[in-house]
């Protein structure tokens, strides 16, 4: 009899560090996956999608497409394979307008493979769940892996019930060789049935216990580390507007310049929301009745409503449309969108993502600090004929022949340093 429990419990033992060890597996996979959904987000999002070209080309089964060798030497200085004269490289980059790939000589090659393996498994993903801006808000999420989390509590239950089981088979056992064979008779049966005693019995099974608080922990610790880290984070944010305007007709098909309408974003603070009378700028003329039987559009007629036009004048009862905000820093973060636009030559997708495309406008980026600063480590400075640069140049001349230099010099009289 003896014998026998050690064994069942050795075989129990055994299960148990198998268990473990599939979850150590599991959480490594994860980490794999996870470190590469980060680090895709920090570094390729802006010019990349999965299922789309964007600046760059869509990166769906790029580790079918190229050797991963090739793809390590690429990612780190793709203009060193390009003036190698790699004819991959060179077809590449002369395919896509010329356009320079960032380098990232501060990626190892096992931050790449985990890069490539978020690729791959995005692109066995459904298509409704690589959309940017989705439930998940995916950039806010970045930090705990939903299958790590899926992954522990499966293994967890498997352990739970392969202990209940084998438990059960030990009792059994015991008490088949303490009563010489006898089988176990109504009053089992009966004990069988008192829900009560059952739970007061695993609850006093330390394994069991064990198992089910740490099931708990994980499960509220993720839970909550989740949610505390995704506090003030709005990516994906899509309110309804009091008019149904689209960037996708407008940028896209129409293509007109974001700057025509939001003017303000290449010399001040604010991009600007544009007044009715820019819209009027068109739409005098542009009614699109042809699409409502001669009737001038619903949406069209909610800005002559707002100007109260008659089709030849403006009347006396204007009143302003209520756009509702989208993208919205904290008070203590100071933006300006001149010093991005016309200094540094951002282009606007590179935060508000592919803008031309989208029918109603959502936030495409987290807006965090951490994205931030990201950006502002990776992004390259280029002075050459820029006058900003031009003065600061001309400023470390000074200092370099040893002659004194002022706060103006320095761009100190600028009203944005006091008044913003």
């Amino acid at each position: 009899m003896r014998n026998i429990s050690l064994l069942f419990r050795s075989v129990v033992k055994s299960l148990i560090l198998v268990s473990m060890l599939s979850m150590a597996a599991v959480s490594a996979r994860a980490q794999d996956v996870k470190e590469g959904e980060s680090l895709f987000k920090q570094k390729c999002v802006s010019c990349h999608a999965i299922n789309k070209d964007v600046i760059g080309p869509a990166l769906k089964d790029v580790s079918k497409r190229h050797e991963e060798a090739w793809l390590l030497k690429w990612i780190k200085n793709s203009q060193a394979l390009v003036a190698a004269g790699d004819k991959t490289a060179v077809d590449l980059f002369e395919g896509h307008n010329k356009t320079v790939m960032t380098a990232f000589p501060d990626l190892s090659d096992d931050n790449i493979k985990s890069i490539l393996a978020y690729i791959d498994e995005a692109s066995n993903a459904p298509a409704d769940t690589q959309q940017p801006g989705a439930a998940t808000a995916a950039g806010g999420n970045e930090d705990v892996s939903n299958f790590m989390l899926f992954g522990l509590i499966a293994v967890i239950v498997i352990a739970f019930i392969v202990i209940v089981v084998l438990n059960r088979v030990i009792r059994t056992l015991e008490r088949i060789i303490l009563n010489k064979n006898i089988i176990i008779e109504e009053e089992e049966e009966t004990e069988g049935k008192d829900y009560l005693g059952t739970v007061k019995k695993l609850a006093k099974n330390k394994k069991l216990l064990f198992f089910f608080i740490l099931g708990l922990l994980v499960f509220l610790g993720s839970a909550g580390w989740n949610t505390l880290w995704n506090v003030g984070v709005h990516q994906g944010y899509k309110p309804v507007q009091p008019i149904k305007f689209s960037h996708q007709l407008h940028a896209g098909v129409n293509k007109i310049e974001c700057q025509y309408c939001h003017s303000g974003a290449f010399k001040s603070k604010n991009a600007s929301i544009p007044s009715a009378n820019v819209c009027m700028n068109c739409h005098k003329a542009i009614t699109a009745s042809e699409h409502y039987n001669g009737e001038t559009s619903p949406e069209i007629q909610k800005i002559y409503d707002a100007l109260d036009w008659d089709g030849q004048k403006y009347g006396p009862n204007q009143r302003p449309i209520q756009w509702v905000r989208i993208h919205n820093l904290p008070d203590f973060a100071y933006f300006n969108h001149s010093q991005h636009v016309s200094v540094a030559g951002v282009e606007c997708q590179r935060c508000h993502g592919p803008i031309e495309s989208m029918e109603e406008v959502y936030q495409y980026s987290p807006l965090t600090m951490k994205w931030c600063v990201t950006c502002h480590r990776e992004t390259e400075v280029n002075s050459k004929g820029n006058a900003y640069y031009d003065q600061l140049i001309a400023a470390h001349e000074k200092l370099k022949k040893g002659d004194k230099i002022t706060a103006a010099s320095l761009g100190g009289l600028e009203c944005g340093k006091c008044h913003y």
